[in-house]
């Protein structure tokens, strides 16, 4: 029988079996088997027979077959502790263009988030000013620790408002925490005011960037703050990680660049070790520029779809420069994920105060949301 085609593959159950389709399917021990659907909803395209995670912001197709290799021929290893992560640390410092002692490696970017959270709540009576909303890890820790969460909306376009925050910071402000592109709202601040921005707070306080989702922009208007860590200020610190682009979020393996005197600080206060199989996986990632480069184009696919969705409805949604998109339903979040998850679909948890009418959705894999669409077309259209 001749191979299926792109249309076949995506049809319903009964037109499949009116083919004789069906039987053709090739399988492999990794191949997911389909369910196909036998209700009106989604009888176009097939139903995976696993939930689409569509959750939780990871990369679909990691990790990199180079990354696999390094897993296999370091297996024996697994008795060891801990991995020795000098080779990472000079290699990610050439990327970057710092030295190794800019870099602590965490597992996973949470602990370079835990860690600096610790730094804001040293001392008695600390603040810490943050756009709301965005990333909790680093403030639940401070907040934890005794510092004074200090929550700035963000403005009508749904981007960090830098002079609102500017006039939060008080004198017991400890930290100035932005996330760029922002979570769960993946919009970016614009390179020159960020820049200015950063240089300005750090002369009297700790600065921290999360830059989780670095890989992913293709905004002009972006700009990383390591360059300023390059050049030799203090205060700033950077955090980056390999659970996105590089689809290690399993392995846990991050990394935070700061100044080295700062970074000895913080190498003092971590708590965990970050085992060999990880250490070995992101420098064989880290190596390689085919699978990141194929990681993007694919996820540029998934948000395309997605985007034309929005664009038909008539949605508002924010223009990504992540692996997720927010869209504004109209809907409370916990009913659409109510109705998504009978479908076989994650979607993003609540994130106040946009929990009432928004909703984030990860890319995955296009085919993925393609199901996507259809499903919220025919539930909510």
């Amino acid at each position: 029988m001749g191979s299926l085609t792109r249309r076949q593959v995506l049809l319903g159950g009964t037109a499949l079996a009116a083919a004789g389709l069906i039987p053709a399917i090739p399988r492999t021990p990794l191949t997911p088997s389909m369910k196909l659907m036998q209700s009106a909803l989604a009888a176009d395209i097939a139903r995976p027979d696993y939930m689409v995670r569509l959750s939780a912001n990871e990369n679909p197709y990691g990790p990199a077959r180079v990354a696999l290799k390094a897993i296999n021929a370091t297996m024996h290893l697994a008795n060891r502790y801990s991995g020795d992560p000098r080779p990472l640390m000079k290699l990610l410092a050439d990327i970057n263009g710092v030295t190794s002692e800019n870099i602590v490696v965490g597992t996973g970017s949470s602990e370079i988030l835990n860690v600096s959270g610790l730094l804001a709540s040293l001392n008695s009576g600390s603040s810490v000013v943050c756009a709301d909303p965005t990333y909790q890890d680093l403030l639940r820790y401070a907040e934890a620790n005794g510092a004074e969460i200090i929550r700035v909306p963000v403005n009508e376009s749904l981007s960090p408002d830098l002079d609102a925050m500017r006039a939060a910071v008080r004198t017991d402000t400890s930290m100035v925490y932005l996330v760029n592109p922002n979570n769960p709202i993946p919009s970016v601040l614009e390179k020159d005011q960020m820049r200015e921005f950063v240089l300005e707070m750090s002369k009297d306080r700790l600065v921290f960037v999360d830059e989780a989702y670095h890989e992913y922009v293709d905004s002009p208007d972006y700009q990383s703050m390591i360059p300023l860590i390059a050049e030799g200020h203090n205060n700033i610190i950077v955090s980056r990680t390999a659970s996105k682009i590089h689809g290690l979020a399993g392995m846990r393996v991050g990394f935070g660049y700061s100044h080295p005197d700062l970074a000895s600080r913080m190498r003092r206060l971590k708590t965990g070790g970050t085992n060999v199989l990880a250490i070995e996986a992101a420098f064989a990632s880290y190596s390689d520029s085919e699978f990141p480069n194929f990681a993007i184009r694919k996820n540029k696919e998934s948000r395309a779809i997605v985007e034309k969705m929005c664009e038909e409805l008539g949605l508002r949604y924010i223009k990504s420069n992540a692996n997720f998109t927010f869209i504004e339903t109209g809907m409370e979040n916990k009913y659409v994920q109510e109705k998504m998850r009978e479908y076989g679909i994650l979607t993003g948890r609540d994130f106040p105060p946009y929990h009432t009418s928004w909703t984030r959705v990860s890319m995955s894999k296009p085919e993925e949301m393609e199901y996507f669409v259809q499903v919220y077309k025919q539930l909510f259209a």
